[in-house]
């Protein structure tokens, strides 16, 4: 247990070095809206072969979420395997380009956010001098280009378990939800109750490897070490901390999840006053503000919980070394 150390102290640090660096909150909402477009491409050919080639209609075609743009299209191409099989290529081929793309990104990220919480002095302490928090700033292109570089293929081969842990998770829920589906004595009620329980057990399944991922980013950065090595520091690093790195990722959820529902809120209120006459033109843009808005809050809470992992870390492995 790390003295004079908890959540609040924790969160404010990362918080802080997140804001110091703020250009890689930019950075991080740029790859991924750029990796939203690339994976967009396939679901709009989607679109056309349906509309064109099979003469369906799309009354879904405008859908706000891309994943259920492609459920629609896949749906509506099952009866055309050729077809089906070429946009499931396509699309798997769009996602793993975009995945790289973000996991190159992500190394020039965690190295800026470690080196920033590394340099940065008491800067959690009362009270909050703007002088201190610049002093955490350690973004410059070289050094973002060069942490891309330098843990490029660490962090490849860390995605690409990831991405093996999705596929895995995804055709074990996929497999119980297909052997479920077969009409049960007990009634359709029991199957839906089911089904939520497993969705539940897979959101939850996925936001824990996913906090793990992360911390394993963090350590392979802090420690410049193989991924290999950075696991099993994780690991070490979890049970000794655990209530300062659960408690963390537990308050950060939360905000998260408060943050998520006030913006459907928010969206929900727009899209009502959008079919008002004229009055709906002048909420395109607000709709727009509102989304970016939002994508920067989410990257920059998702940061400011890194640069809370990685001085927690930090702390733990120079209190190991004494």
């Amino acid at each position: 247990m790390l003295a004079g150390v908890n959540v609040k102290i924790a969160l404010k640090r990362g918080a802080l070095v997140a804001a110091a660096n703020w250009q890689v909150t930019i950075v991080q909402f740029l790859a991924e809206s750029a990796f939203k477009l690339l994976l967009s491409v396939p679901v709009i050919g989607g679109v056309l072969l349906v509309v064109v080639v099979l003469g369906r209609e799309l009354p879904e075609l405008f859908s706000p979420h891309v994943r259920e743009s492609v459920s629609y299209l896949a749906t509506a191409l099952a009866a055309e395997p050729p077809a089906l099989v070429a946009f499931l290529a396509s699309l798997a081929i769009a996602g793993l380009s975009g995945s790289v793309l973000m996991f190159i990104v992500k190394g020039g990220t965690v190295a800026v956010l470690v080196e920033g919480e590394r340099v940065a002095g008491a800067v959690e302490a009362p009270p909050l001098r703007l002088n201190a928090v610049l002093a955490a700033a350690r973004f410059s292109i070289d050094r973002f280009e060069a942490g891309c570089r330098r843990f490029m293929r660490r962090f490849l081969r860390l995605g690409g378990l990831l991405i093996l842990v999705y596929v895995v998770a995804g055709a074990a829920y996929l497999g119980l939800i297909l052997a479920w589906a077969e009409p049960a004595p007990e009634g359709q009620s029991d199957w839906t109750a089911k089904a939520g329980l497993l969705s539940g057990a897979l959101v939850a399944a996925i936001t824990l490897v996913n906090f793990f991922y992360l911390l394993i980013q963090m350590v392979v950065v802090a420690d410049d070490c193989s991924v290999r090595t950075a696991a099993l520091r994780m690991a070490a690093f979890v049970r000794a901390e655990a209530r300062l790195a659960f408690g963390v990722f537990g308050v950060m959820l939360l905000v998260v999840v408060g943050a998520t529902l006030i913006s459907l809120i928010a969206t929900t209120s727009l899209g009502v006053i959008a079919f008002v006459p004229f009055a709906g033109l002048a909420v395109v843009p607000l709709q727009v503000a509102a989304w970016l808005f939002r994508e920067l809050v989410f990257q920059y809470l998702g940061l400011s919980a890194l640069g809370a992992y990685a001085g927690l870390y930090r702390r733990h492995a120079s209190a190991q070394r004494k």
